[in-house]
């Protein structure tokens, strides 16, 4: 190969890289809108699924017989559950993650991957199922996220996720309930 050659090699390499990261982030977004129109079929056989649309307003007595303390503080108080406490970061089945202050679906276990945080964390969400608002708790602003159905905190959102994406939805365990595709 001669000099001209090799330069138009070596110019030409960059673009080639940027071409195919755009085909693979295209292919990977594809992946995802998949994933949150299909998230159905992660469902066990007759599980009944309510909407978003349908809003769920309790007295804190109500929301206290309803929930476990530990549950209570964080969808209610906006509380923070201990890393690696909750066993749903470990949870490897096929199934859906429900709202345990509602059963509102939120997540597909596809949707799920292993942060390293110590809370269950997903690179996205069923549509709809969320509103956000940036707190300041911690003096930095971070995006929180809620169940759009009974307005429980479930945690905040990064931008240090997985590709396609490229987020992470850090969830606090207590807030979810997994419901398994093949319930026994």
């Amino acid at each position: 190969m001669d000099r001209r050659g090799l330069l138009r090699a070596l110019l030409a390499a960059p673009l080639a890289g940027a071409s195919w990261l755009a085909q693979a982030q295209t292919k990977g977004m594809k992946m995802v809108e998949e994933l949150q129109q299909n998230w159905k079929t992660y469902l066990a056989a007759g599980v009944a699924t309510p909407s978003a649309g349908e809003p769920v307003k309790l007295s804190k007595d109500e929301w206290r017989k309803r929930l476990s303390p530990a549950s209570y503080n964080v969808l209610r108080e906006d509380g923070t559950e201990r890393a690696g406490t909750s066993p749903l970061d470990r949870e490897k089945r096929a199934g859906v993650f429900v709202c345990a202050g509602c059963d509102l679906p939120l997540f597909t276990s596809p949707m799920k991957f292993d942060s390293g945080t110590g809370w269950p964390s997903f690179f996205t969400t069923i549509p709809g199922v969320f509103t956000e608002k940036t707190d300041y708790y911690l003096i930095y602003p971070r995006t929180e996220y809620r169940c759009k159905r009974c307005d429980g905190h479930h945690g905040h959102v990064f931008k240090d996720g997985p590709q396609p994406t490229g987020l992470r939805y850090c969830n606090n365990g207590v807030a979810l309930k997994f419901i398994p595709k093949d319930k026994a």
